[in-house]
């Protein structure tokens, strides 16, 4: 029942034990006697089990992904699920006759999610402890639960409208990786067949759920790992010594949404970069690293020095790697006497420094933004 735990299975919706995790980003569904009443293979007359279908839209329209752990064969499951008219809900479906947790921890690898962020719902009590067992930190769930689940804490992210179509975004992904692996040539010059567009942008109140969800979900490219609520994000908006940029990418496949978020905030003779972070579907697009570049080119402009906000955590290494192949060093610079840090940031936020120069315009996407370096602020393409 929801609100146990349960050391076999380790399940948990304890609401004071979702106040400290991450929201579930995927959801993957066992079928037999779980999504569906009835056993395939037994030739049963298959039906949606009560609430399943409403918690199906639910999630899809939080932007949380759903995808299939089943032991069935392919071919025989998901005609069945399309017959149900269920099939589209899902992504990366594993259908076959290896372990639940093999499934389940190639779902969390192919979508790049960290194991914390999935749920794994199943009406057996041995499937449930196999995937305990094997993957502790994904949370388990009996199947008389799914009709719960939308009630549940962990299952309440911030809803935007890139949120809405993350399903579809995945599925245009997908698609990407597809012609890439179809594609004969290095991979800068498949980059540039994608038609990249990347617009950099002040963002403005009907943002602010979004930016503040990308602090939340994003981990890997994440120069901080710090939480920045909607009230202050608010706060910095109205304040003239800072620019919150939010970044948005397309390509001919279709749009990427909101995918980076940058905190700037304007100090005398020096720029401090409190915050960048960028969502881990354009981690191969090196959207981070392009957004780094353009601020540094901002910066030159403007004739100023560049601060940098980094914390090191458990999975944002990557981040670290784009701002030292920046150039941003830890040895600190006459332009930082007399600064302090940011309030409420971590004891151990390192404070990076560089000195800028122009930066050319990359060769794989167009870019475009605001002059910060200008009076007029007007939107400019970068060249």
């Amino acid at each position: 029942m929801a609100g146990t735990e349960t050391a076999e299975t380790g399940t948990s919706t304890d609401a004071a034990q979702a106040a400290v995790r991450p929201a579930v980003k995927c959801l993957v569904w066992d079928l037999d006697n779980t999504l569906w009443q009835g056993t395939l293979l037994e030739n049963d007359e298959l039906a949606l089990r009560p609430g399943v279908l409403e918690t199906l839209k639910a999630l899809d329209e939080r932007g949380i992904l759903q995808s299939v752990a089943s032991r069935n064969e392919y071919d025989d499951a998901w005609p069945r699920l399309e017959s149900l008219g269920v099939a589209g809900y899902f992504v990366l479906p594993h259908i076959g006759w290896g372990r639940k947790s093999d499934a389940v921890r190639a779902v969390a690898e192919q979508l790049n999610f960290a194991q914390d962020t999935l749920a794994f719902i199943d009406d057996q009590h041995t499937e449930r402890a196999e995937v305990a067992y094997h993957l502790p930190d994904v949370r388990c769930y009996d199947a008389p639960e799914a009709a719960g689940l939308p009630d549940l804490p962990d299952f309440a992210p911030t809803v935007t409208t890139d949120a809405r179509r993350r399903r579809a975004m995945y599925q245009e992904k997908f698609r990407r990786e597809a012609a890439q692996s179809d594609f004969n040539g290095p991979d800068e010059d498949f980059l540039r067949t994608l038609d990249m567009r990347m617009r950099i942008a002040r963002a403005h109140e009907d943002d602010l759920a979004r930016v503040e969800e990308l602090t939340l979900r994003t981990s890997q490219m994440n120069a901080t790992g710090v939480h920045y609520s909607d009230a202050d994000l608010r706060a910095l908006l109205t304040d003239p010594d800072h620019e919150v940029l939010i970044t948005t990418v397309e390509d001919r496949f279709g749009s990427h949404g909101a995918v980076g978020v940058a905190l700037l905030e304007r100090q005398p003779g020096r720029w401090r970069l409190k915050l960048l972070a960028t969502s881990c579907r354009v981690v191969n697009f090196g959207i981070g690293t392009q957004v780094l570049r353009w601020i540094a080119d901002q910066a030159t402009r403007a004739g100023v020095h560049l601060e940098a906000d980094f914390r090191r955590t458990e999975r944002n290494r990557i981040m670290e790697v784009a701002y030292r192949f920046a150039g941003f060093g830890s040895k600190p610079c006459a332009c930082q006497d007399g600064s302090e840090p940011a309030a409420g940031a971590p004891a151990d936020v390192q404070r990076l420094h560089l000195v800028p120069q122009r930066q050319a315009a990359p060769t794989t996407l167009t870019a475009s933004g605001p002059a910060l370096w200008s009076g007029d602020g007007a939107d400019r393409p970068w060249a």
